[in-house]
């Protein structure tokens, strides 16, 4: 019987160990999406316990605490840090099976040396020992940084934030580039227009603009996205339910959005010409940079509308859902492609529904221009996890280049979500090594040690066109 959480976790092929240990577990790692906030690594934050940098934020966590019937005065409530930490750690037990289980083991493993399982019983010394261990000065945010090999942060950036942070450690030359990401998702929120209506006064503010008009906001928008790139921005983001590509005129536009600074309620239809137009102008300006652009496709956001009245978005009331992606999503990369206006792309997907679409739709438009142009990106939320991530390289594989996959990233709140990057490594390899040893693929363990060293860090690398970020 195996060791749980051994050297030799996930591989389980001694071809799949030999590539894990000798040519992927070293590589540096580039999280090109994550949300850390940059404020804590200016500030080379020190956390107060495992709580603060563990638990705040993390609605996964929250999630599985709350269906093992956790009263949310422990999860989100104002309940002292280390009774909400018992909480998590009696539940930690019952998540058997949920990728929770291991990230939470790698985490103590990886960061605080810790292989004892957390479950009620050892709470408490946990709690502790953790504790003391933040307080050293290698566990501020910094440290924890540096112990996981991070060469290269991008964070997720409303186009209306100062980026004061970033400025600071760009001053201070940090020696790990932290770079803004421009996702205008609220300036496409029409759907709530007084939520717009107050995103519209800190656009004007942002962008020194009046905005009276259509075309007012759309120069208030190219502005900031001007500025993201003074910045050292070179890459944008969009959390969409589905990609927008509806016909529509510039009259159309204007009439729409001079309803939605009235407050006059908009149908779906004219939301969706708003969010079609500005999702092409994005694009366009993605494309005259040579930015890269990220769309995720098909959460279903916000579902308990009790919860979000009581807690706001992003504290775990998400899932899958099942809008038709194919036919409008081939119509916006068209369109784009057809004027020569197409970026380098990453696609997400949050149905396993869509893995062969999106594998194949992303074959339509890699032209030979840049190699893997356009990318199927990794299993993402729900989908980064053991099964996700093996049918997502799986379709890749099948349908695409593999080879030419610039991998895997944190989509995390938290300066412990690293080790998630050693498990989709660990993956990569098992995949690779039991093929090997199947005769499915040749015993060349130096062509494709270096392929998984590709797709751990070079393609990233290269695709991005970072600097400072050499292995």
């Amino acid at each position: 019987m195996k060791k749980f959480l051994d050297e030799h976790f996930l591989l389980n092929t001694k071809t799949a160990q030999t590539l894990y240990h000798d040519y992927a577990s070293a590589m540096p790692i580039i999280d090109y999406h994550c949300h850390l906030p940059p404020q804590q690594i200016a500030e080379n934050t020190q956390f107060e316990n495992i709580t603060k940098v563990w638990l705040n934020g993390d609605h996964y966590k929250w999630r599985a605490m709350r269906t093992n019937g956790v009263d949310e005065q422990y999860i989100t409530g104002d309940k002292p840090d280390r009774e909400k930490f018992r909480k998590w750690a009696a539940t930690v037990p019952y998540t058997m099976r949920n990728p929770l289980y291991h990230w939470t083991h790698l985490e103590l493993q990886r960061y605080f040396g810790i292989t004892d399982l957390l479950n009620a019983d050892t709470a408490d010394r946990i709690y502790d020992e953790t504790r003391e261990k933040l307080q050293s000065p290698e566990y501020r945010v910094r440290g924890l940084l540096d112990k996981m090999n991070v060469k290269v942060i991008c964070t997720t950036d409303d186009p209306v934030d100062s980026l004061n942070f970033h400025q600071q450690l760009k001053d201070e030359g940090y020696e790990i580039p932290v770079l803004p990401a421009f996702r205008p998702d609220m300036a496409m929120n029409l759907d709530d227009l007084t939520k717009f209506q107050r995103y519209v006064s800190r656009l004007e503010e942002a962008a020194g603009v009046s905005i009276a008009s259509y075309a007012d906001f759309v120069e208030a928008l190219k502005r900031r996205h001007d500025f993201f790139a003074d910045m050292g921005c070179s890459v944008s983001d969009h959390g969409l339910e589905e990609i927008y590509c509806d016909d529509f005129t510039d009259e159309e536009v204007n009439r729409v959005f001079r309803k939605a600074l009235n407050g006059t309620p908009l149908d779906n239809g004219e939301c969706r010409k708003i969010k079609s137009a500005l999702l092409l102008l994005f694009g366009q300006w993605d494309a005259e940079k040579n930015w890269v652009q990220q769309y995720h496709l098909g959460a279903l956001r916000n579902n308990n509308s009790r919860m979000l009245h009581k807690l706001g978005p992003d504290t775990g009331w998400d899932s899958i859902g099942d809008f038709s992606q194919g036919q409008t999503l081939s119509k916006f990369l068209n369109r784009l492609d057809s004027r020569d206006q197409l970026a380098k792309t990453i696609l997400y997907n949050l149905n396993p529904a869509d893995n062969e679409l999106m594998a194949t739709m992303i074959g339509n438009f890699n032209d030979g221009s840049i190699a893997g142009k356009i990318q199927f990106g990794s299993a993402w939320w729900f989908l980064d996890q053991k099964d996700g991530m093996i049918k997502q390289m799986n379709a890749l594989s099948n349908m695409g280049l593999i080879s030419r996959f610039v991998g895997m990233l944190t989509d995390s709140r938290s300066f412990l979500s690293f080790p998630r990057h050693e498990y989709f490594r660990r993956l990569l390899c098992d995949l690779f090594g039991t093929e090997i040893e199947n005769g499915e693929l040749p015993n060349d363990i130096e062509w494709i040690g270096q392929m998984i060293q590709d797709i751990c860090y070079h393609n990233a690398n290269r695709y991005f066109g970072w600097e400072g970020t050499s292995a």
